[in-house]
């Protein structure tokens, strides 16, 4: 009787050590293993975030004639001719949204920074093909919207020292994470 007092106890104890060892052996057990570590070069790469102050902002320019060139080529068939909409959202106009959460958002009455627009067409447009703009054509469509909505001149250049300066009309819409990030 004593010995099946301790026979299952040590049946249990042989079976959690031999599992143990197995799963040491077990190439799983040793992480997945997928790909290689991102070299630094690789990961600068995608670390593109431009802060509403400028802060990352890429050198180089564009105006907003340099920039309707590359919208008429590279932006129209989804935002329609000079930003009046299309398949996709118009980037001209639009009424205030105060008090009307359900208004159409454009880049005059919703965003709050011109940063904004320059980092989100530098990552994602054009929509078939994101990231493929160069910085100068990045900065010149920025202007050319930016001019479509009547907020900087016809003749502004936009770069890094310029950009972060374009006071949009919902700048003060939004309640910031972190302001000391803002301009």
């Amino acid at each position: 009787m004593l010995t099946h007092k301790f026979f299952w106890p040590a049946l249990l104890l042989a079976l959690a050590l031999s599992a143990c060892t197995a799963a040491r052996q077990h190439p799983a057990a040793q992480g997945a293993r997928l790909g290689t570590a991102v070299s630094e070069a690789d990961l600068k790469k995608w670390d593109i975030s431009v802060h509403p102050d400028g802060t990352n902002l890429p050198a180089g320019s564009g105006t907003p004639a340099q920039g309707a060139k590359i919208y008429a080529e590279k932006c129209a068939a989804c935002h329609g001719a000079n930003g009046s909409g299309g398949r996709n959202a118009a980037l001209v106009g639009g009424a205030s949204i105060s008090g009307d959460i359900a208004a159409p958002k454009t880049i005059a009455n919703f965003w709050p920074y011109s940063t904004t627009i320059f980092d989100f067409t530098r990552r994602a447009m054009p929509w078939a093909q994101p990231r493929t703009l160069t910085d100068d054509e990045v900065y010149a469509v920025t202007a050319y919207i930016l001019a479509l909505n009547k907020l900087i001149g016809e003749n502004d250049v936009m770069n890094a020292e310029t950009l972060p300066k374009v006071k949009m009309p919902n700048r003060d819409g939004f309640i910031t994470k972190f302001p000391a990030l803002m301009p």
